[in-house]
C-alpha cells in the first residue's frame, strides 16, 4: 500500500487484526466485508469522531494528542513495543524527523570474539541491528546449516530463515520463529524505516518470499529477547535450545546471542557434536567468521 502514512498504514494493519469479540462488541450475525474492526467501532471505542479517525487513517491529521494516542493503543490491544512504534509513528507522521542512523557497525571487536570462544560447546554469534552474521564461533556458525554456502555479505539470519534452502526445515515451529523475526525487524525501524540496510533487506525478502511479504504487513512489533529454539538440525539432530541476546557497548546495534543447555541433557550432547568438526571444517569454520 503506497497510499497514506506509515502511521495510517500501521492503523489500518492492526485494526484488521481485531475482532469485534476481542473488544466486546456483538459479532452479529451477517457477513462483515471488513476484516477486524470497522473504522467507525474502533473511533467509538477510542473516544474521537469517525470522521477524525478518518483523516488519521487517511494521513490528513498528523497530531493527534497524547490521549488520543493512548486511547488507541488501548483499543487496538499493543504491546508495550507496538505502542512505543505507535508513538515514533506520531512522531514522524508530525514531522519530528530522527536524527540519521549512522552506518552500520560490521567490524567486532577483538575481546568479543574472543568472548566467543570461551562460551564454547554454547553457540554464540554476533549480529547486527538488522540481524547480519558478523561473528561467529564454530557451533554458533554450525547451528545455521549450510549458510556458509553464501558470501559473507549475504549472512543474514532472518535472509536465512526465509530464503536459504535449510532455513524452514531447520526449526521445528518455523511459523512463530519467522513471525517474530519479522516483528523484531519493525521493531528496529523505528522511526526511520528507510535505513539503508533495512530497506535493503526488506525489499528483497517482500519480492522473494510471500511468506516475509504477509507478515511485513501485519505491522507486528517486537524487540527480541530470551527464550527458547527447537531445532532439527541435519548433522546432529533434534535439539531445544534456550537463549539470550545481549547488547554490545559502544556498537550501532551489534548483538551477542548464546545458547545454552543443561549440561548432561540430550540437547547438550548435540551442542557437544556441533562443536565438533573435522580439520576441513574448522578451517572452513574459522576463517568465515573473520
Amino acid at each position: 500500500m503506497s497510499d497514506g502514512t506509515e502511521l495510517g498504514r500501521f492503523l489500518r494493519a492492526r485494526r484488521g487484526q481485531i475482532r469485534p469479540q476481542d473488544v466486546g462488541l456483538p459479532v452479529g450475525t451477517g457477513i462483515r466485508r471488513t476484516p477486524g474492526l470497522r473504522r467507525e467501532e474502533l473511533a467509538t471505542l477510542a473516544g474521537v469522531s469517525v470522521d477524525y479517525y478518518t483523516r488519521l487513517e487517511r494521513g490528513r491529521e498528523t497530531r493527534p494528542s497524547p490521549a488520543v494516542v493512548a486511547a488507541l493503543g488501548e483499543v487496538l490491544r499493543l504491546s508495550d513495543d507496538a505502542l512505543h512504534r505507535l508513538h515514533e509513528l506520531v512522531a514522524l507522521a508530525a514531522g519530528q524527523a530522527p536524527t540519521p542512523s549512522p552506518g552500520p557497525a560490521r567490524a567486532v571487536r577483538e575481546p568479543v570474539r574472543a568472548l566467543l570462544e570461551t562460551l564454547r560447546p554454547s553457540p554464540a554469534y554476533v549480529v547486527s541491528r538488522t540481524n547480519d552474521l558478523l561473528a561467529a564461533n564454530r557451533p554458533g556458525l554450525r547451528l545455521h546449516s549450510g549458510i556458509t554456502d553464501w558470501p559473507r555479505e549475504r549472512r543474514n539470519i532472518t535472509r536465512y530463515m526465509f530464503l536459504h534452502p535449510m532455513g524452514r526445515r531447520l526449526y521445528r515451529d518455523w511459523e512463530e520463529m519467522a513471525a517474530h523475526s519479522v516483528a523484531h525487524l519493525r521493531a528496529i525501524a523505528g522511526a526511520d524505516p528507510d535505513i539503508p540496510e533495512l530497506a535493503q533487506l526488506v525489499g528483497e525478502l517482500v519480492v522473494k518470499s510471500p511468506e516475509f511479504a504477509r507478515l511485513w504487513e501485519r505491522y507486528e512489533v517486537r524487540a527480541r529477547g530470551g527464550g527458547q529454539k527447537h531445532f532439527q538440525h541435519p548433522e546432529v539432530g533434534s535439539m531445544s535450545l534456550t537463549f539470550e541476546v545481549m547488547a554490545i557497548f559502544r556498537t550501532d546495534g551489534q548483538r551477542l546471542v548464546v545458547y545454552q543447555a543443561p549440561t548432561g541433557t540430550a540437547d547438550h550432547d548435540a551442542m557437544l557434536l556441533l562443536d565438533m568438526a573435522s580439520p576441513e571444517e574448522a578451517a572452513l569454520v574459522d576463517g568465515a567468521e573473520r
